[in-house]
């Protein structure tokens, strides 16, 4: 039989997805998401948005790229410049959240974990080589981000290869550990919303009112 709405009105009969009502399923496809982010351009998790609190308890929104995710775990990777104020209130709180929303397939998805700043180390210096140089130039601006300019195109970028090199130290690779996931899909024809915290090398997951 087709589906109704709260209306009355006929509702196309689209299947409705595997995860629907099913947890594992449901957690399955929120990572498949994730782990598609940072090599899929045009998915809506290749730009979450990131999510802060600053000295004065303030949230702090913004959009950064995903460099990487990791169910096995848990992990979360973007790039920033140490010098930017999301640098800052990282490593002041030890924590970040991400969020994302996929008006395609009418999915939300929200992690939070402890955050930890990678600056002069292995993992840090992996990531500096794998970025492209397109990339590599936005950490040799000057002066750094956030800074007040007297006009718009009061800064340098730099424009040399050994310029863009010696905006290494500027570099840095944040991880996120994920310790709570939520998942919200829309529809229709009911809703679903589900969250999983992190239990050992798995997760503990329930259904939530959406």
């Amino acid at each position: 039989m087709p589906f109704r709405d709260v209306l009355g009105m006929t509702l196309p009969t689209i299947p409705l997805p595997d995860f629907f009502d099913d947890l594992d399923a449901s957690l399955a496809h929120l990572w498949r998401l994730l782990e598609d982010g940072p090599r899929l351009r045009r998915n809506a998790f290749h730009m979450p948005a990131l999510a802060t609190v600053d000295a004065d308890g303030c949230p702090q929104v913004r959009t950064i790229v995903l460099r990487e995710a990791e169910r096995r775990t848990g992990i979360l990777r973007f790039h920033c410049d140490r010098r930017s104020r999301k640098a800052a209130e990282i490593a002041d709180s030890g924590r970040a959240a991400l969020h994302g929303y996929d008006s395609a397939s009418k999915v939300q998805i929200r992690v939070s974990g402890p955050a930890t700043l990678h600056t002069d180390d292995a993992l840090a210096d992996a990531a500096w080589d794998g970025s492209m140089t397109m990339s590599r130039v936005c950490y040799g601006v000057a002066p750094g981000p956030g800074t007040e300019l007297a006009s718009g195109e009061g800064y340098s970028l730099p424009e040399t290869d050994a310029a863009i090199a010696a905006g290494r130290p500027n570099f840095c690779a944040v991880q996120v550990s994920a310790t709570r996931l939520e998942f919200l899909f829309l529809d229709r024809r009911g809703h679903r919303r589900a969250a999983w915290k992190r239990d050992g090398d798995g997760w503990a997951g329930t259904w939530l009112a959406p």
